[in-house]
């Protein structure tokens, strides 16, 4: 149990098998402040609340951390940039852009967006879990078709969100423990507005729960759970959740003029 003093905002760690039941005190090895706090519990285990500096809104001064990057099969060679590269990444606006052009070089066809999503257009997939998950996730889904971005911690994984679109963020609920990374994502993506949230698809990696068990999924408030034992079937299962999620909202989209997902 990680345990943050009030006073110094030193972080520090005790064992939670001598942690007692309900609130207890702790002196600060570096200060000595007495520093009062409650054992954790199912509820406030995934609570982002009461933990200092968040990762996801403070602003260093000095240095701004970089977003997700581009996952990639394969050694990079030296005459590539860095994924992280603005001019490499397609700005939020660039499918609609495309789309635009395409609908003014035919103008006899239907002003209806297509249901069917382009081929060229990739879904962008934004992948927060433990290192052990991160790869084998990230080269299914890459030759699925899927543009995959690997959060190698909190930081990384809110920049992304924050600065371009992403379809899909897969989430582990051990991704980051240190700084509540899976706490951060979840909020991240609970603060959209309806009409964003609507167009990312949220999955929750999970040890316990059964894959695409949807009172599960309601429960956590994401669209899809899938059980890690099922991680090779991974494009799969992502490929008919979202054919079903589209169906499910396919009026919706069509009277709000937006694609499918």
């Amino acid at each position: 149990m990680i345990i943050t003093c009030q006073n110094c905002t030193c972080r520090f760690r005790i064992d939670e098998a001598k942690v007692p039941a309900g609130s207890f005190t702790v002196a600060c090895p570096k200060c000595q402040t007495t520093v009062s706090s409650t054992a954790t519990s199912d509820a406030n285990e995934s609570s982002a609340l009461g933990m200092g500096r968040s990762p996801s809104t403070s602003h260093p001064r000095f240095q701004r951390s970089l977003p997700a990057p581009l996952f990639r099969i394969g050694p990079v060679t030296g005459d590539e940039e860095p994924s992280t590269e603005p001019a490499k990444l397609a700005s939020p606006g660039a499918n609609e852009l495309a789309l635009s052009l395409i609908s003014l070089l035919k103008p006899e066809k239907s002003d209806r967006v297509s249901q069917v999503r382009p081929v060229w257009d990739r879904r962008r997939v934004l992948v927060c879990t433990v290192l052990e998950h991160r790869e084998p996730i990230a080269i299914s889904l890459t030759e699925g078709g899927c543009e995959v971005f690997v959060a190698a911690d909190t930081q990384q994984a809110v920049e992304r969100m924050r600065e371009s679109r992403v379809d899909v963020v897969i989430l582990d609920q051990s991704f980051d423990p240190i700084d509540q990374g899976a706490a951060f994502v979840a909020r991240e993506v609970s603060v959209l507005r309806p009409a964003q949230r609507r167009r990312i698809f949220f999955v929750l990696l999970s040890s316990s729960k059964r894959t695409m068990d949807a009172h599960a999924a309601f429960l956590q408030n994401v669209n899809a759970v899938v059980n890690f034992n099922e991680l090779s079937d991974l494009p799969g299962i992502l490929d008919r959740s979202i054919r079903e999620y589209n169906e499910l909202y396919k009026d919706f989209n069509v009277a709000c003029g937006v694609a499918s997902l």
